[in-house]
């Protein structure tokens, strides 16, 4: 346990001369990231290529959340398209019933998932990882077979439109559904994801829960509570996939069973171990990676996943922590040299 501990404080940044420089070049990344998410739509003028960068960004906070799930609790999930089609559904629901304000449910999309993720945490993460990883699959195929067969609810197959107002937190709602400026959108909440995930991984609950994932039995024997740290782990990682399906709702205006299927986890789960899961920023980095193949592949043959398959054996046999892994162990050397 104090070797795990020695190991991780150091990233956690606990100490004062270490952390300000860290946060200092934290902040102005983010800014520079965030000043890039403005300038893009500007220098690129295919609608297209917008719409497919957007959705690209959107799925990246979706491996976002399943890479930090990984990365904190050790466990692998195979249903988080459950978190994301239940705000799908949520904001789809609430336009057809009209139970509540749009601006309400936007908000419910985000923390539904996170409750939901947090009560179940509490039962299925004292499970083996393979039994976890298969009690997720199943609650996500029971949610898809559930909107798939209750038509008079949903309209089954045939999917529903998501009715959204003429104004949402006071701006015009096509500007959620324009793939100019839904890119901003969803490239902001990107960032701002990640540098908070980044934030929470170099706290004292950051160090403690990989504490936890790296030897539980230590942790509850000096004296912490190992339940709840990884339900709140869950729980954090479902408000994100719930993000991730807030704004596929808000800019595509539609919903199908689909976006509860097992295959779009399985896609989401690709992309976090492409980009790789020993850093927060990786997953998101395997997303791009996966829809410029996905993009590319796909002109020329209609059996692209093979081409994934293969990418997705290539990096796992040479790659173990990911195309983000092999960055950082190159950036280390740069800096190295430089020393």
């Amino acid at each position: 346990m104090t070797q795990t501990v020695s190991r991780a404080a150091p990233a956690a940044g606990v100490t004062g001369s270490q952390a300000r420089p860290a946060s200092v070049r934290m902040l102005v990344a983010t800014l520079l990231l965030l000043a890039a998410g403005v300038i893009v739509p500007l220098l690129i003028g295919s609608q297209l290529l917008l719409t497919l960068m957007t959705q690209a960004v959107i799925y990246a906070i979706l491996a976002t959340a399943i890479g930090f799930l990984i990365r904190q609790n050790g466990l692998t999930s195979f249903g988080h398209a459950a978190f994301f089609g239940i705000a799908v559904y949520l904001l789809a629901l609430n336009g057809k019933l009209d139970a509540m304000p749009a601006e309400l449910a936007v908000l419910a999309g985000i923390a539904l998932p996170a409750a939901f993720a947090f009560l179940a945490g509490l039962i299925i993460v004292r499970l083996p990882p393979l039994a976890f990883s298969m009690i997720t699959l199943a609650v996500a195929q029971s949610l898809h077979e559930l909107m798939l067969r209750w038509r008079e609810l949903a309209n089954g197959d045939d999917g529903m439109p998501v009715r959204l107002p003429s104004t949402l937190f006071g701006f015009d709602v096509e500007l959620f559904q324009s793939p100019s400026t839904m890119f901003v959108v969803c490239w902001s909440a990107l960032v701002l994801v990640v540098l908070g995930l980044a934030v929470l991984s170099r706290s004292h609950f950051g160090v403690l829960t990989v504490a936890i994932r790296e030897n539980e039995e230590r942790a509850r024997y000096i004296g912490y509570q190992t339940l709840v740290p990884r339900a709140i782990v869950f729980a954090v990682s479902g408000a994100i996939g719930g993000l991730a399906g807030v704004l596929f709702a808000l800019y595509n205006a539609f919903v199908t069973p689909g976006v509860l299927h097992w295959s779009l986890s399985g896609e989401a789960l690709i992309m976090a171990v492409i980009g790789g899961t020993t850093s927060v920023w990786g997953p998101a980095l395997g997303a791009m990676i996966f829809f410029v193949v996905k993009d590319a592949v796909g002109d020329l043959t209609e059996h692209w996943p093979a081409i994934i398959g293969a990418t997705l054996i290539v990096v796992t046999v040479m790659l173990p922590h990911g195309v983000s892994g092999l960055i950082g162990r190159i950036a280390r050397r740069g800096v190295e040299k430089r020393q």
